[in-house]
């Protein structure tokens, strides 16, 4: 008969196995282009599992904050949607703890948090970050990464995404807009993981700094 051990290693090994044939979850790319003063994220909807298509039209592209119906932050993420669901809560928090601060400071904040905590370090998810000012990629190593060109691309095809994007942006008639949407036509067209179900949202980058102004008022002022 088997000793206790060897059943005991038996079994973590068959788990181990089993958990690593299980189909994964894939899908989504998200792509953000900034350019003059118009700022673009895009998303699209696929969600597969293993070969199959489970999901066509995933919203992975969303608003956190608004002013006077135009949009002010907006976030992207790929990978698991319940866990980026749970991280963009935290993050809104974090946005609202430090109002008028811009989202450096949320995001960095966010990031130690994924880092460190038991539960967040758990969650496998990477997000897409962006306002007027800033665009930040966040991953579960605690990276704030962000943008040098105005660029960023995550999820499947990202990488096809973010090479095209880079492409269009030497036309320069070319809106934002019209660089990320052609873009994702390219990567959906090579990532067998991104369909062509496009959600846009599109951040005026010409005004709404007032707050931002206000706040550099007030540090004069207290210097």
């Amino acid at each position: 008969m088997l000793s206790l051990a060897t059943r005991q290693f038996s079994r973590r090994l068959y788990s181990s196995t089993a958990l690593r044939a299980s189909p994964e979850m894939h899908g989504t790319t998200i792509l953000c282009v900034k350019r003059n003063d118009k700022l673009c994220m895009i998303g699209d909807g696929q969600v597969s599992l293993g070969s199959v298509v489970v999901k066509p039209n995933a919203k992975k592209v969303r608003v956190m904050r608004e002013k006077d119906g135009e949009p002010q932050i907006v976030t992207g993420f790929a990978g698991s949607t319940a866990d980026a669901f749970t991280l963009l809560e935290r993050l809104e928090s974090k946005v609202e703890e430090y109002e008028g601060q811009g989202i450096t400071r949320p995001c960095v904040e966010l990031a130690k948090a994924w880092r460190t905590d038991k539960y967040l370090r758990r969650l496998e998810a990477v997000l897409l970050v962006a306002d007027k000012k800033s665009m930040y990629e966040l991953t579960g190593n605690g990276d704030v990464l962000e943008a040098t060109d105005g660029i960023m691309g995550v999820g499947s095809g990202g990488s096809y995404a973010l090479a095209a994007a880079r492409a269009l942006a030497t036309v320069e008639e070319l809106s934002a807009e019209e660089i990320a949407r052609r873009s994702m036509e390219i990567a959906s067209d090579m990532c067998v993981y991104t369909n062509k179900n496009f959600v846009v949202e599109v951040v005026d980058c010409s005004s709404g700094d007032d707050d931002a102004d206000d706040d550099d008022q007030k540090e004069k002022k207290e210097d």
